[in-house]
């Protein structure tokens, strides 16, 4: 019998929805399309396939949100991890027009799925980006701007009193709020998408890791005990695809962010400290990010390990940021922390494209990953249709090995970040 894989000792898989362990694939199946990884990508593409009535099946190599897609800090960051200004310098105006009208949709089709099948995810709306010295209220000011220049209306700036009357702590000079930003307990949010797709007729196999695909015509993607024959293949593994596919492994990294929650804080404490229940990232490169959970714990992430895994105590890592953050906090119990991998690229911008004219990709997020996921979803179904448009748009982002090959991209990256943490810490 084959050892079924646990999930991570995350606050999320404790209180996740649903317990059930979907099948291991162990015979020879045909599909119309087959996609590798049952995360948001995966899932967000097969719930958008099969409502336009095509046969998908899901193989995950562990558990349903076993990666990032389980293990993120659940918050709904509109845009890309490098603006829209960037992409408009580096590819022209046209290009950054098609992506800024897709910049903030992922957020909308996440609520459409919430309340389409009603999905219980404890789901808050509003968000918080935290400015924590002048120089970074600055780029908040300018980030308004061009979110509001691309469509993007409702933007709030935040002086002190502003941000201290939304935020229980001295350590911010501003903020820009943004009321379509949001939080959930992404593990329920995923859960409840997959069985929207099952309820469609859709199957995921677990611990159904994928070994080979044949680049065939009509590709045949193999596991250790079955295969699925289908019209198209979707790569949807992101950090967790190891070398399966050797080519987009040579042009992305995993990262490590940790994150932890506190035990029940007193209801009172818990509205205290985030008044409105909005959720709040900083505005640092290497950012923390926290949220108030439905059952009034502080669930609090940040830090990057680049090369993925987690420092040799997340406890003692992450409550140094949080009690800089809360200081009221001071001793509170952790009764969860965790970490987990997300799919960094050398340009912070989504990798999309094609393998072949049938096996298609979406990856590397670079931590803006559960809005952009859901959009991703939508884009692969349009190319699947025939309709490839904006699927292509995302395509045309050029993508390059790191520096250094696999060997030197994580201490060539984390000298990097180095760099940018002197200067997030002495506000340059």
């Amino acid at each position: 019998m084959t050892q079924r894989t646990p999930h991570t000792g995350s606050y999320y898989a404790a209180t996740r929805n649903d317990t059930q362990e979907r099948a291991i694939l162990s015979d020879s199946i045909d599909a119309d399309v087959c996609i590798v990884g049952a995360g948001f990508t995966g899932i967000s593409s097969a719930l958008h396939l099969a409502e336009a009535g095509y046969k998908v099946v899901v193989l995950e190599a562990a558990r349903i949100g076993f990666g990032a897609s389980g293990r993120n800090g659940g918050q709904l960051v509109n845009s890309y991890s490098r603006d829209l200004d960037v992409i408009e310098k580096n590819y022209g105006p046209e290009l950054a027009q098609m992506l800024g009208a897709m910049a903030f949709e992922g957020g909308r089709i996440i609520r459409e799925r919430i309340s389409q099948y009603d999905i219980q995810c404890d789901f808050k709306p509003g968000g918080i980006y935290a400015a924590l010295n002048p120089k970074q209220m600055h780029a908040l000011q300018d980030q308004k701007a061009l979110w509001e220049r691309h469509g993007h209306s409702g933007l709030t700036l935040l002086d002190r009193a502003a941000i201290r009357a939304e935020i229980a702590s001295d350590a911010y000079v501003g903020g820009l709020f943004d009321p379509t930003g949001g939080h959930v307990q992404p593990l329920n949010l995923l859960l409840g998408e997959v069985a929207a797709f099952e309820g469609l007729g859709g199957q995921v196999f677990e611990d159904s890791k994928v070994i080979e695909i044949e680049r065939s015509t009509r590709p045949v993607v193999k596991t250790a005990q079955g295969q699925v024959t289908a019209n198209y293949v979707l790569l949807a593994g992101n950090a967790y695809m190891d070398q399966l596919v050797p080519e987009l492994a040579a042009k992305s990294m995993p990262c490590g962010t940790q994150i932890v929650a506190t035990e029940v804080l007193d209801p009172d404490v818990a509205r205290s400290l985030l008044p409105n229940q909005y959720c709040v990232e900083d505005c640092n490169y290497k950012l923390d990010y926290y949220r108030v959970t439905g059952d009034n714990r502080l669930l609090y992430g940040g830090g990057v390990t680049y090369g993925g895994g987690d420092p040799a105590s997340i406890e003692t890592f992450m409550r140094r940021q949080m009690e800089t953050t809360f200081p009221q906090l001071k001793g509170v119990k952790f009764d969860y922390a965790w970490g987990g991998d997300f799919l960094l690229t050398m340009s912070r911008l989504p990798q999309f494209g094609r393998l072949t004219d049938t096996i298609l990709y979406a990856q590397g997020y670079s931590g803006h990953g559960v809005t952009t996921t859901h959009l991703a979803g939508r884009l692969v179904c349009e190319a699947i249709q025939g309709h490839p448009q904006r699927f292509d748009a995302f395509a045309k982002l050029k993508h390059f090995p790191f520096p250094g090959g696999r060997l030197l991209r994580t201490p060539y990256t984390a000298l990097g970040a180095l760099y940018y943490g002197l200067r997030d810490k002495f506000g340059l």
